[in-house]
């Protein structure tokens, strides 16, 4: 009777740890860590038996944990101690798809969180090359449009869909196949010191948020071969809005910062503060609404860019016939960017695409349509350097016949989408409500085009206006504008 009675105290006081801590060793459930055993059912039955509980976190401690597609439930942390390392198969047919393909998936789940100092590791080229394989094989079917898998069939790392409260902390997410995480619909996400490599395969985006409310990413680091942190919108009556990305760093073989595509509902009160860009091929920040959607209430603050291929792209298109789309009240305050003279992103694994070369250096655009300009932009303090050096011969952009531009408004948004631009640092067309506080523009080389284009352009204030060029020539071209003030 006593034994039994000293076996019911240490099961009460077992209890009652858990019910404190809520902390679950992945070694209770017999969860392996020799990157050998596959460990998907026992990490999904610690996960359900830990919400079933009332939630808590299961912990991995030092070691290889190779799994499959698993599903976070509500109430459940997966804290990933130093050391430890989450694996996922190499084997494309141990994961799961919902609307698209993952290693770590949720829906409709609240309180959830992956926390640590640990490493999820997607081996995404190890997955995309398998992929290959079984389509090749018939075993899969996919048309395999540029020798790669559809996106939708190479797993994330992380895809969390209408989901509230989510904690996402100091983990490393590494080698995803396809985008490494996004969050669709989501409220209350924070993603706080997190590190994210992410060049194992094409589409790598860094962070993708989707119609998400009240998000925060902070202090990270993003090297991303596709766009580091993308705000996108796929429904056309949700907003991604209440958005913060403060204190990172990044860099991406494409845009380091980057919302519209899609851009189907909209995107408003979004604030970009005190973050730093390096060796990003395509732009710093661009800003893109032309699947119908609203881009509103933007704020960009304290912005850092050395060695970038553009500066800032802000377009209005029209992907979608009979839907317009609006860009407008975006603010820029406090930037430097220095513009690479060659290739910002040449020598990393998957580099931007060298069909876009070559090409002149190009300027900062913000490119309206003709019946939907830009409105209501303003720039504060801004230092831009250009290397200059515009060759003529590259499909010359006369600076005095801006009307050969294309309007392109059905066109997919990027910086390099006209080609060659007519200015050689900001190239303004179909916008209104401009103001430029404090501009610095400095040109090493000398250039065949002029410094700033304006097309189409009403009520615009240059207050304060550098510009230093090596060379004598009128800096602004005007056409079509009107109630233009330079100070």
């Amino acid at each position: 009777m006593k034994k039994n009675t000293h076996l019911v105290f240490i099961f009460l006081c077992f209890l009652s740890i858990r019910a404190t801590a809520g902390d679950y060793p992945a070694s209770l459930f017999g969860i392996r860590p020799d990157g050998i055993t596959l460990n998907t059912r026992s990490i999904q039955f610690a996960i359900d038996f830990i919400q079933r509980q009332g939630g808590g976190r299961l912990v991995f401690q030092v070691g290889r944990y190779l799994t499959g597609s698993i599903h976070l439930k509500s109430g459940v942390t997966l804290d990933f101690e130093e050391g430890s390392v989450l694996l996922g198969s190499a084997n494309p047919l141990d994961y799961d798809k919902e609307l698209y393909t993952a290693l770590i998936l949720a829906t409709n789940e609240k309180q959830i969180g992956i926390t640590g100092k640990g490493v999820i590791d997607g081996q995404g080229g190890e997955v995309a090359m398998s992929l290959i394989k079984m389509i090749h094989s018939g075993i899969i079917k996919d048309p395999l449009r540029n020798d790669r898998p559809n996106e939708g069939i190479r797993p994330m790392l992380i895809d969390f869909r209408s989901c509230e409260n989510i904690q996402i902390v100091q983990v490393t997410l590494k080698n995803s196949a396809s985008w490494v995480q996004t969050y669709d619909q989501c409220r209350s996400v924070q993603i706080e010191g997190i590190r994210v490599d992410s060049k194992a395969f094409w589409n790598n985006d860094g962070i993708d948020i989707v119609d998400c409310d009240s998000v925060s990413v902070t202090h990270s680091f993003i090297d991303a071969a596709d766009d580091g942190i993308c705000l996108k919108s796929h429904d056309e009556k949700q907003v991604c809005s209440n958005i913060l990305i403060r204190d990172c760093q990044i860099r991406s073989s494409a845009n380091a910062i980057k919302f519209g595509t899609a851009s189907y509902g909209g995107f408003s009160h979004i604030r970009i503060l005190h973050n730093r860009v390096y060796d990003t091929f395509r732009s710093a920040v661009a800003l893109e609404a032309v699947d119908g959607g609203f881009i509103d209430d933007v704020l960009v603050d304290s912005l850092q860019a050395t060695n970038t291929g553009n500066a800032v792209f802000l377009r209005l298109g029209q992907r979608i016939p009979g839907r317009k789309s609006r860009l407008e009240n975006v603010k820029f305050k406090n930037v430097t960017i220095e513009i690479a003279r060659g290739k910002a992103d040449s020598g990393y694994a998957f580099e931007g695409p060298i069909e876009d070369q070559p090409r002149n250096i190009s300027p900062l655009v913000i490119a309206g349509l003709p019946d939907a300009p830009i409105k209501n932009i303003s720039f504060t303090n801004i230092s831009i350097h250009y290397p200059g050096g515009g060759n003529s011969f590259i499909f010359g952009a006369r600076p005095d016949l801006p009307d050969s531009i294309p309007e392109l408004p059905a066109h997919y948004p990027e910086f390099s989408m006209f080609r060659e631009l007519p200015a050689w640092a900001i190239y303004v067309r179909h916008a209104s409500m401009l103001q430029f506080d404090n501009l610095s523009l400095f040109c090493e080389k000398k250039d065949y085009r002029v410094a700033i284009v304006l097309d189409d352009v009403n009520h615009a204030r240059f207050v304060n206006t550098f510009i230093k060029q090596p060379f004598r020539r009128n800096p602004f071209f005007i056409q079509h504008s009107a109630d233009i003030h330079i100070h």
